[in-house]
């Protein structure tokens, strides 16, 4: 089975990067070219100290109006696992590739897997 899932899509948006006690994060919307409202995809670039210039460039890379294919995974944290009451789940971009602009976006199920591609 392959890790992770694609997705291909224009950047709209990229936020500044933050710092956690960790690390550093941002994060950056793409448009699908889905039927709204599942065009929008948010994705998140976290890099602990080790790793920190892969945040700090992705903005030397990668702008606004750029066409992306974005590999990530689904992360899920458990906020009060003796309370098993606040889940938090997001997109965790691990590789981001230019495409040409002949290359159209993902059809209309922004986040589907190839078959047989789903983690569970």
């Amino acid at each position: 089975m392959k890790e992770g899932f694609k997705i291909t899509g224009t950047i709209k948006s990229i936020s500044p990067i933050t710092e956690v006690s960790t690390g550093k994060k941002l994060t950056f919307r793409i448009d699908n070219g889905a039927t709204a409202p599942y065009n929008l995809v948010e994705f998140e670039l976290y890099k602990g100290t080790d790793y920190v210039s892969h945040v700090e460039k992705f903005g030397d890379y990668n702008k606004v109006g750029d066409n992306v294919e974005v590999e990530f995974n689904l992360k899920t944290y458990n906020w009060k696992p003796e309370d098993d009451n606040k889940i938090f789940t997001s997109l965790s971009c691990w590789k981001v590739e230019k495409v040409t602009d002949n290359v159209s976006p993902v059809g209309n199920d922004p986040i589907a897997p190839e078959p047989g591609d789903l983690p569970f």
